[in-house]
């Protein structure tokens, strides 16, 4: 029964539905109305005399009084009105600079296809030589774009383009073509970070007596070592050899930084010596700590410096003659092994296994970041973020403001010696002899499973790392093996072979490089001495 009454409604409402389009039909074939001209035109002219909210709203009178079909037909000459070409318009009425100003914002996709849309913007495009403008825009925002500038060359053909032998101007064209190359190159850089495909190139430290490389710098030109027998040496990048060695030290080069002007430089002697770069003379010796100096920090006018007496010691450095302590903090029960500082906090890590915080300006006391269970041997501080390696054999991710432990990397077998980090990743490296490249954006992600973070595994080293830097394209290493050894990361294909470059280097002494196809096999050591940390 209630099919029946359900089959009588839809048969009605069909009925229904198609007297109403007869109707409409009739209608539409209905003669024109009488005088409809005359009565339009007077109509238009009442109209114009409206305000514009009359006119609005006599004409959503209208609206609600039509059919469907009469919308429709009212949409599809409405819609063309409503679109306007103003960039086109922008450029027929000189004011093209405005044009570019506005496409300039789009990112590489939308300017693709703003190409596409017609001839004048198209114009408008490679007249503003907004390709260009957006690499340069990269590279003013983006660390590696700034970085592959530099490496690849192309850096000279951005801002004001430095052209060479008789170089014609570069045109929209080869800016275009340019970008997705870039793209690419990038692109090939992460795989090759994910997959491990690297060249290696290894520096043999030859030590005299004693040997393990305990800290390391590098920039494009060099590389500056602090050594266990006591030296600083510094490497050219290009040529593998050893340039300068620096002499002074009664104990072993624990830590040193360098900038364009100074290296200084930290002992198991328990001074503080600071050297010329450019000749390599000894400028001055600073006495404080009564045991070794384990690590320091210095930039901008202040040093923060750490030491096996469980201090920590603020500096004021107004060259590198004129160096004088300002403020001594302590606090620590154990040796503070390493320390790091901005404008905002001093962080410092210890054996008595807590991180300590402290203001910078005034050397007040913050908080203590808890969790690692055993002595902490390295940490970096930047941008809110505290990355922590311990005795523990793990890695903590602390947010420095509120104490908090974010997230506990495991993977390391051996203490965790040295680790490093940038917005993208984590690198550490470990008395196991290993260096582990991490996730950072997967670990700062509450969501991302344990066992997705490390993304690298690295086993070059035959001995414990000690202290390693890495950049975009690069990690550099040193361990108790006495190497230091360089992962380039740069311009490689999966298809691409893993080559080592073993170099001896001594000063004024020829060296010979040779080209192998694997990894050099770890051999076994005798254990080094105990650690100058506690840990």
């Amino acid at each position: 029964m209630d099919f029946t009454l359900s089959s009588t409604i839809t048969s009605s409402d069909c009925n229904q539905s198609l007297d109403i389009i007869s109707m409409e039909t009739s209608s539409s074939t209905k003669k024109s109305t009488p005088d409809y001209e005359q009565n339009s035109t007077n109509f238009l002219q009442i109209f114009e005399e409206f305000t514009e909210n009359e006119q609005i709203n006599i004409i959503e009178d209208f609206l609600k009084r039509m059919h469907h079909h009469q919308l429709s037909k009212i949409n599809s000459f409405l819609v063309p009105m409503l679109q306007r070409d103003f960039i086109g318009q922008l450029s027929t009425r000189g004011l093209e600079a405005i044009a570019e100003k506005i496409l300039g914002y789009l990112d590489d996709k939308s300017l693709s296809s703003t190409e596409l849309v017609c001839r004048e913007w198209y114009h408008v495009v490679s007249q503003g030589m907004l390709w260009k403008k957006l690499v340069e825009r990269k590279v003013m925002c983006d660390t590696l774009w700034h970085c592959l500038s530099e490496r690849r060359g192309w850096s000279r053909y951005l801002f004001r383009q430095m052209l060479q032998n008789g170089e014609l101007q570069k045109k929209h064209e080869f800016y275009r073509r340019l970008y997705p190359q870039i793209c690419k190159d990038i692109e090939r850089i992460e795989t090759n970070w994910r997959t491990g495909n690297f060249t290696l190139q290894k520096i043999q430290c030859r030590s005299q007596n004693s040997k393990g490389v305990y800290c390391l710098q590098y920039d494009d030109e060099k590389i500056i070592s602090g050594l266990r027998d006591n030296t600083i040496k510094i490497w050219d990048r290009k040529t593998l050899e050893c340039t300068k060695v620096l002499t002074g030290h009664s104990g072993s080069v624990l830590c040193l930084q360098y900038d364009e002007k100074m290296i200084v430089t930290g002992s198991s002697d328990s001074t503080i010596r600071i050297w010329s770069v450019k000749s390599g003379e000894l400028l001055n010796t600073l006495l404080h700590h009564c045991e070794a100096v384990l690590h320091l920090r210095f930039t901008d006018g202040t040093m923060v410096t750490c030491s096996k007496d469980r201090s920590i010691a603020v500096w004021e450095m107004n060259s590198p003659t004129d160096v004088t302590i300002r403020r001594v903090l302590v606090g620590h029960r154990a040796a503070v092994n390493v320390v790091d500082f901005d404008d905002k906090y001093i962080v410092s890590a210890s054996g008595d296994r807590t991180i300590k915080v402290w203001f910078t300006t005034t050397c007040e006391f913050a908080r203590t970041l808890l969790g690692h269970k055993r002595g902490i041997a390295c940490l970096q501080y930047r941008d809110k973020i505290v990355v922590s390696g311990s005795s523990d054999n793990t890695i903590r991710i602390w947010d420095i403001d509120c104490g908090q432990c974010l997230r506990v990397l495991e993977g390391h077998d051996e203490l965790v010696r040295c680790i490093r980090f940038d917005s993208k990743r984590i690198v550490s490296g470990a008395y196991d002899g290993k260096i582990k490249v991490w996730d950072l954006e997967q670990a700062l992600d509450p969501r991302s499973p344990a066992n997705s973070l490390c993304i690298r595994t690295l086993t070059e080293h035959t001995g414990r790392v000690f202290r390693l830097q890495f950049d975009e394209f690069q990690i550099v290493s040193s361990s108790h093996d006495d190497t230091i050894l360089q992962f380039n990361f740069l311009n490689l294909t999966s298809a691409d072979k893993v080559t080592t470059t073993t170099t001896t280097s001594t000063p004024n002494r020829s060296h010979q490089i040779h080209h192998q196809q694997q990894s050099p096999q770890h051999q076994q050591l005798v254990p080094p001495p105990q650690p100058l940390l506690s840990v």
